[in-house]
């Protein structure tokens, strides 16, 4: 993965998790919205947790990103859980009211 604010990767840690890693902004949305689909779509586990501890920019872009694989996730009837949000997801999703549908995953 090359180093930047324009850099992400999603990376299977096994098959029922997930790891994000790097910026989840504007920059990097289309990027990560088709790699997140593609593992999603791939995926046989019925519940999946995406860790977003290793997120290291975020913005509105990223937690339109994260709305969307839960829809995504709900579509193909499969759970889906985020662990360690970061603090700027967290305030978009208060500020967006959309913190619960957030936290509580599909």
């Amino acid at each position: 993965m090359r180093v930047g604010s324009d850099a992400v990767e999603i990376v299977s840690l096994s098959p029922e998790r997930l790891c994000v890693r790097g910026a989840l902004t504007f920059r990097t949305a289309k990027r990560a919205a088709t790699s997140a689909s593609r593992m999603l779509d791939e995926s046989s586990a019925t519940s999946l947790e995406v860790d977003c501890g290793g997120v290291s920019e975020s913005d509105s872009a990223g937690l339109a990103m994260l709305l969307n694989w839960l829809a995504r996730a709900k579509q193909l009837g499969r759970g889906l859980r985020f662990a360690n949000l970061p603090a700027e997801i967290h305030a978009l999703a208060r500020i967006s009211d959309v913190d619960e549908i957030l936290e509580a995953g599909v």
